[in-house]
């Protein structure tokens, strides 16, 4: 069998550097698109998203900027306004404090002109302005006081109460050291030193001495203590803690009546 034997012919062809160039371009460039788009793909959505995350946390900044300003402005004013309700209430209150003041002397009148069976309006009330106390007595710490002074005619300890009784008042009730003080200015020397004033004080059933309001003495102002009688006589001139005296009842002497008065004052 015969052996056929082929001859191939290779032909080598020579190509220039520019040739070879270009061709080394474009196989670098085929081979390196397929994978670089993705990832340019990628990186721009990146890019977007990042963009658009950025402009919406400026605008949430800024609205919420916003927001916490109007409540900065609003949790200003509600301050304003609660400040201005206090300031509302306070006067209110003071307000209040003032009319019950008021309505509580009102009453307190009413309550002192029921004592009278004839209330004295001109005593009271001179040119038809009310005064605290009527004509002749004076005022000291809501009360006022009538101090007998006339030499003629002298009374007992009984008629001297009811003298006072016949005021809307009564005898004398001594309840402070400054009470005591005030009633030792406004006595004075008469007749003889066992001459005085008449005080709403006289010994109870028990032996103690008792004021007519009902309560028991407890200052106990005595020049001394003996039994000379059951009523008590305060004489001028003394000490202001020794100037009472246990006097027999039916003695003449001037005396002191203590009553309410009609409008109250801080005197």
């Amino acid at each position: 069998m015969e052996e056929e034997i082929h001859h191939s012919a290779v032909v080598f062809k020579n190509r220039g550097p520019a040739e070879r160039e270009r061709e080394e371009k474009g196989k670098g460039a085929a081979a390196a698109s397929p994978s670089a788009r993705p990832h340019f793909c990628v990186l721009s959505v990146c890019l977007g998203v990042v963009c658009v995350l950025l402009v919406s946390s400026v605008g949430a900044i800024i609205h919420i900027s916003a927001v916490m300003n109007e409540q900065k402005a609003n949790l200003q004013d509600l301050r304003a306004e609660i400040q201005q309700l206090i300031t509302e209430r306070s006067i209110c209150e003071r307000e209040t404090e003032q009319l019950s003041r008021v309505a509580g002397n009102y009453n307190r009148t009413l309550e002192v002109i029921m004592e009278f069976d004839t209330f004295p309006v001109k005593e009271f009330c001179p040119e038809k302005k009310c005064q605290p106390c009527q004509r002749g007595w004076v005022q000291f710490q809501g009360k006022c006081y009538l101090f007998y002074e006339k030499n003629y005619p002298w009374l007992t300890w009984q008629d001297s109460r009811t003298y006072c009784q016949d005021e809307a008042g009564d005898l004398v009730v001594v309840n402070n050291p400054q009470e005591q003080e005030f009633i030792s200015r406004h006595i004075h020397y008469y007749h003889d030193t066992y001459h005085g004033y008449w005080l709403g004080l006289q010994k109870s059933d028990t032996n103690r001495w008792q004021w007519v309001d009902g309560h028991y003495d407890t200052l106990g102002y005595w020049t001394e203590k003996g039994s000379q009688g059951p009523c008590g006589l305060m004489i001028p001139n003394k000490s202001l803690t020794a100037s009472w005296y246990p006097a027999k009842c039916y003695f003449w002497n001037k005396f002191i009546c203590e009553s309410e008065a009609l409008i109250w004052s801080h005197v």
